[in-house]
């Protein structure tokens, strides 16, 4: 199934019936698609999406990622839970959404190091970045 991770319903019904998955996205918050491929996430040296920092943090900015981090955690429990309860009921079994996410066979990400922070990424993570890009009048 070719589905986007941030509405994880495309997920649920490939887990009932044990399909591959093909995630699309440009990032999805709180680092979900990250922490479900299990890469590195360290909050003191990757930056968070909407913290506005570079690869190169001083304290106090790596103290304000941390913070991030934290609070993107609680947001999303709350924003992600319809999904998660939707899916045990469905699969008749406790699921997170990292748990839900976790069975991706890729992750198609729109990023490009070139216009993004270098992260470390697990190998069925492959960089699509260009696709967005317009034709150089």
């Amino acid at each position: 199934i070719f589905t986007d991770p941030l509405t994880p319903c495309g997920q649920i019904i490939a887990l009932h019936f044990s399909i591959p998955t093909v995630f699309f996205l440009r990032g999805v918050p709180c680092a979900i698609d990250i922490h479900a491929a299990q890469s590195p996430d360290p909050p003191s040296y990757v930056p968070r999406m909407f913290s506005l920092n570079t690869d190169h943090m001083t304290f106090p900015q790596r103290v304000k990622n941390f913070l991030i981090s934290i609070s993107e955690s609680f947001t999303c429990s709350m924003v992600f839970s319809p999904f998660e309860n939707l899916a045990s009921d469905f699969l008749q079994k406790p699921m997170t959404i990292t748990q839900l996410l976790s069975h991706g066979s890729i992750w198609l990400k729109r990023l490009d190091f070139v216009f993004d922070y270098p992260m470390p990424v697990m190998p069925n993570m492959i960089f699509i970045g260009g696709i967005n890009c317009g034709q150089k009048k």
